[in-house]
């Protein structure tokens, strides 16, 4: 496979290089792409080296599949020539999430709705990648009816001028560059990304809309409060679940431990359960704090944490490429 990969020189398109490397996805050339500023810069892949290009340089090399994490107005323009020139396109941006002609994947849960005809498909949210792959066999199996969600996101998720400031802020360093309006060493913003007319943000209500879309039922009711604070590594999330069946909370554990790609870490008297320490560099989405919820109903607390940057990102992107490859979908 002739793979380009949009955006290689961030935070993203880095760790989408390491993952091709580590699952051994078969590359036969490399087309790393990024801006003007990056062109010839060299990039190391599986002991080769491998020149930046720029992506009308990109486009005339046809490459089979291209990976995007370039940014929502990067994606926008440049996607669809890639399409065109018979690439398949899989865009990490938040630029076609929401578009109804494309498919918006998470491959534990949805990989069957892609066809050879699907020339860009849009990589989920990575806050809402990690929650849909633990939602989805209890779903199939009790019938969700409503999600509260709320997030506690690593500054990562914001890029490398967020972990910069986090780091310089740890180190006592109070004027360097700032990726958010506060400080966020010792501190938690209940905000992430702009605020819209209904009181939600932008990532709140990309929570909602693409569990929607990705779980294919749009009975089931979200509503999400999302917050960034001061860790690397992963994000967690506190979800509450509510059924319309009642369930047995060992038939549950059963259910999360045997479907792929998630890790049930549930082991309370032994002070066992997930944190993005333990989930950084992973590609499992780790599960835990499993109960009821005492309260109502059918209701289900749970606790889950992933690499954002991983399955978050990259590791859900390489996922799909192998998907296509492997149904012969690409190629």
């Amino acid at each position: 496979m002739k793979v380009a990969v949009v955006g290689a020189t961030g935070l993203v398109g880095t760790e989408m290089l390491k993952v091709l490397a580590e699952r051994n996805f078969p590359v036969t050339e490399l087309i790393p792409v990024a801006s003007e500023k990056s062109k010839g810069k060299e990039i190391d892949f599986k002991g080769k080296k491998y020149k930046v290009v720029t992506v009308d340089e990109a486009i005339a090399m046809q490459p089979d599949v291209a990976l995007f994490s370039a940014g929502g107005s990067t994606s926008t323009e440049q996607a669809p020539k890639f399409a065109a020139a018979g690439t398949t396109v899989i865009d990490n941006s938040s630029a076609w999430r929401m578009d109804p002609t494309k498919k918006l994947v998470v491959p534990e849960v949805n990989a069957s709705v892609l066809t050879k005809e699907d020339k860009i498909i849009a990589n989920p949210n990575c806050s809402t990648i990690q929650m849909v792959v633990a939602l989805k066999p209890l779903h199939d199996e009790y019938k969700i009816k409503r999600v509260v969600v709320s997030t506690y996101q690593s500054v990562t998720g914001t890029g490398v001028k967020a972990v910069d400031q986090l780091m310089n802020e740890r180190k006592g360093i109070t004027d360097g560059p700032m990726a958010y309006a506060y400080p966020i060493d010792l501190n938690v913003i209940p905000q992430i990304d702009v605020f819209q007319d209904n009181g939600y943000t932008k990532e709140e209500m990309k929570m909602i809309k693409e569990t929607n879309k990705i779980m294919g039922d749009d009975s089931i009711k979200v509503t999400a409060t999302t917050v960034r604070i001061p860790v690397m590594g992963g994000h967690s999330e506190s979800i509450n679940i509510e059924f319309e069946k009642d369930f047995d909370l060992a038939k549950v554990r059963e259910l999360l431990a045997a479907t792929s790609g998630v890790i049930v870490v549930d082991d309370p008297a032994n002070a066992k359960y997930p944190m993005p320490m333990d989930a950084h560099g992973k590609d499992e989405v780790l599960v835990g704090r499993i109960r009821r919820d005492e309260s109502q109903a059918n209701t289900l607390n749970m606790w889950c944490v992933a690499d954002n940057l991983r399955k978050g990102a990259a590791t859900n992107a390489v996922q799909i490429a192998e998907y296509l490859y492997s149904q012969k979908l690409i190629g």
